[in-house]
């Protein structure tokens, strides 16, 4: 977008953090004060290169770091568990505590609000906590009529299979609301306000 089209061009983080230095303030003064900014919703960061598609959102670790850190601690506790060795007992206890009292409905959290401003990060703690306390009885209920009853290797798999599913899911979703965020910054970018009178 130059001058041509008529739109003044945003400026980028660096720019905006040297204008604040160039106002007075220290370094780190200025990024305490563009973090304040961002929290406040007086300043927006924008994306310039924005994933087109599903996959190109996935692979950028911006976005979907989340998304491999959850698959990252359900695959360890899924290895350790089935590991079964001694020596791994307080791993196994921490991520056994994890991945049954907190993932189940974090991932469910991440689905039902994907915007990162709907809830506060002490919101969604607590939600991810009673979620999670509702759901895997749920699956153990589930189990509990199922041919595999509720054993260890049941149990393990159907709460990796619940998480890893909601994940993908929620990552969807949220690539949804950033399609969306895309396209309406671009229509107020080209001077479009929304409906038609």
């Amino acid at each position: 977008m130059g001058s041509s089209s008529g739109v003044a061009r945003c400026p980028t983080l660096e720019e905006y953090l040297r204008a604040q230095v160039k106002r007075g303030y220290s370094f780190t003064k200025a990024l305490e004060e563009v973090y304040r900014e961002i929290r406040g919703g007086s300043l927006e960061l924008v994306d310039l290169k924005p994933p087109r598609s599903f996959p190109q959102y996935l692979l950028k670790a911006g976005y979907s770091l989340w998304l491999y850190v959850v698959s990252c601690v359900v695959l360890s506790t899924v290895a350790v568990v089935l590991a079964g060795s001694d020596t791994l007992t307080p791993l196994r206890w921490f991520l056994g505590t994890v991945f049954v009292l907190f993932l189940p409905g974090y991932v469910t959290v991440e689905v039902l609000y994907p915007e990162e401003r709907a809830l506060t990060p002490l919101e969604r703690l607590a939600l991810s906590v009673g979620l999670s306390l509702a759901i895997v009885p749920l699956l153990g209920l589930l189990l509990n009529y199922s041919p595999w009853g509720i054993r260890l290797g049941p149990v393990l798999t159907s709460l990796a299979t619940y998480t890893e599913g909601v994940v993908l899911l929620a990552s969807y979703r949220k690539y949804k609301v950033l399609r969306l965020a895309t396209e309406i910054g671009a229509g107020k970018s080209r001077g479009l306000r929304g409906a038609r009178p």
